[in-house]
């Protein structure tokens, strides 16, 4: 009988060490969590900032160009600061050919001059006009009349139209220096003395590049300086064309790795109706189209940024708070439809879901889940539902 006992302790100890030797081992996964919160659909790319008017000093006529002292940075004043002197060459005899040709390049600069006046005064005109509308679409909303949004617009196009008559008159600066420029190569050309020819910077703002530097004789239209205002940056981000065809004017835009430790803030302005081919790093060709990115926070916030810098841009498209959301690394295809591995106890269970909108990182969830229901993310293959999973080690 005491045989027969030892005899079925050891078929029990050998069964259950059967049992425990090829009983499936709990797979280890990471887990996650379905949570609510705000989620960002943006489109995501490098950019560069740029000046948005660039000016181009270029000799007036050929002769001998006095040492540059004005180094890169270096503040100027539109109509006092000298970015560059000349000594012109001797005149020559003219015959009355060339005179009159000179004679009717200065009138000519003199109508461009006056067409550049005449378009600033209608911009004026534009402007106040819109100024008014705006003060009677603020009124109308006060009232409630009208939509907000229609103030909305309004506002923008008496913006558009502030930055439209500023380009004027830089427009109107830059005819009236080209007239100067005309008459006093007429006058030399006519042998009126040989006194040194002072260029004048054009605009307020710095110098971004000196093109030309040491003495040296140089001919007509040669660039000698590039002068620009670093407070009036924009940025040109190249898109993708299938992500520009999301973009919008007015989209916000976050602006990062520019050097700061806080993102600044923009917004866009154009999407440029014409695209261009770009070859990829992998020597792919693709379709891209430049965006237009205007700073929203004032120069003071990115006192160190210049011209030609680079930066990333998550240009928003899609935006909402209180989504039911998961990380997109939980969701995989069964078929034409979106699942995830919801967490039971300590076992998988395969779910299928509708997915809405997706960012990088995270997928909004219309249907299928629930906020504080367990899943797993980066499932393998050894996953599968009904398998018992325990957290990864």
């Amino acid at each position: 009988m005491k045989r027969l006992i030892r005899y079925a302790l050891l078929v029990f100890v050998i069964l259950a060490a059967g049992y425990w030797a090829f009983k499936p081992a709990a797979v280890p996964v990471d887990f996650g969590e379905v949570s609510k919160g705000t989620l960002q659909v943006t489109v995501n790319e490098e950019g560069r900032t740029r000046v948005r008017d660039r000016y181009v000093v270029s000799a007036p006529l050929p002769g001998r160009m006095k040492r540059i002292e004005l180094e890169p940075g270096d503040p100027v004043v539109a109509g006092k600061t000298i970015v560059a002197q000349f000594q012109p060459s001797d005149p020559a005899l003219l015959d009355v050919r060339t005179r009159g040709e000179l004679e009717a390049r200065a009138r000519a600069a003199a109508s461009a001059a006056g067409g550049a006046r005449a378009d600033r005064e209608r911009i004026r005109a534009d402007l106040a006009f819109a100024q008014s509308d705006l003060k009677r679409a603020r009124a109308l909303v006060e009232q409630k009349v009208i939509a907000a949004r229609e103030m909305e617009g309004a506002e923008r196009q008496v913006e558009t139209l502030t930055r439209s008559l500023q380009s004027a008159e830089f427009a109107v600066r830059t005819a009236e220096h080209e007239l100067e420029v005309a008459r006093a190569s007429l006058i030399q050309s006519r042998g009126r003395g040989a006194a040194a020819i002072s260029l004048y910077s054009p605009v307020n703002g710095v110098i971004l590049r000196r093109l030309k530097e040491s003495e040296a004789v140089v001919p007509t239209g040669e660039p000698l300086v590039e002068i620009g205002d670093l407070k009036d940056l924009e940025i040109v981000s190249d898109l993708l064309s299938s992500a520009a065809v999301r973009v919008q004017p007015a989209q916000p835009v976050l602006i990062e790795q520019w050097g700061g430790d806080h993102p600044l803030n923009g917004t866009v302005r154009l999407i440029e109706p014409s695209g261009f081919t770009k070859i990829s790093a992998l020597g792919v060709e693709e379709q891209r189209v430049n965006a237009i990115i205007d700073f929203v926070d004032p120069p003071e916030k990115r006192p160190r940024i210049g011209d030609g810098y680079r930066v990333e841009v998550r240009i928003i498209v899609w935006s909402r708070n209180d989504v039911v959301k998961v990380p997109t690394s939980s969701l995989f295809r069964e078929g034409d439809d979106w699942a995830v591995y919801v967490v039971n106890g300590d076992r998988a269970s395969r779910r299928r879901v509708q997915v809405g909108q997706r960012s990088g990182l995270e997928a909004e969830i219309t249907t299928g889940l629930a906020t504080g229901e367990r899943i797993i993310v980066y499932p393998s293959d050894a996953v599968r539902d009904g398998v018992k999973v325990r957290a990864r080690s």
